[in-house]
C-alpha cells in the first residue's frame, strides 16, 4: 500500500485530507511540525509527503531543505500546501526542494493527479 505522510498543524486539514485520502486507498501518516515530519519521514520512509508551508518547530520549507539533503530521503517526493498562492510562493517551495505545489483550500482532484504523477515516477 501506498503511504502518503502529511505534515500539517491544522487539526480540520489535516482530518479531513487524511479521511479523502485513505478513501482513495492511501495508508496515511501524519507529522504536526517540520522537526516532527523530518523524524516520521527518515524513521517510515513514506512513498511521499505533503508540506503545510507554515509550520511551527520547523517551516516547511526548512524540513524540506533537511529531507532533500538526507540520502536516505532525498527521494522522496514533497507537494509543498500553503494558503499562500502567489507565484513567488510556488518558486520558493521549488527551490526550498518541493517537486510540486499546491494551495489551500486543497482542491482533491488537482493535487490526486499530482499525487500519482510523482509516484509514477
Amino acid at each position: 500500500m501506498t503511504t502518503i505522510l502529511i505534515v500539517e498543524d491544522n487539526d480540520m486539514n489535516l482530518d479531513m485530507l487524511s479521511r479523502r485520502l485513505q478513501r482513495k486507498g492511501y495508508q496515511i501518516l501524519a507529522a504536526r511540525d517540520g522537526q516532527q515530519g523530518i523524524e516520521v519521514a527518515r524513521s517510515a520512509r513514506p512513498d511521499l509527503v505533503l508540506m503545510d508551508m507554515s509550520l511551527p518547530v520547523l517551516d516547511g520549507w526548512a524540513a524540506t531543505r533537511a529531507l532533500k539533503l538526507d540520502a536516505a530521503t532525498a527521494a522522496i517526493p514533497v507537494i509543498a500546501l500553503t494558503a499562500y498562492a502567489m507565484e513567488a510562493d510556488r518558486v520558493k517551495a521549488l527551490q526550498a526542494g518541493c517537486d510540486d505545489f499546491g494551495t489551500k483550500p486543497i482542491d482533491l482532484p488537482g493535487l490526486l493527479v499530482k499525487i500519482e504523477a510523482l509516484l509514477a515516477r
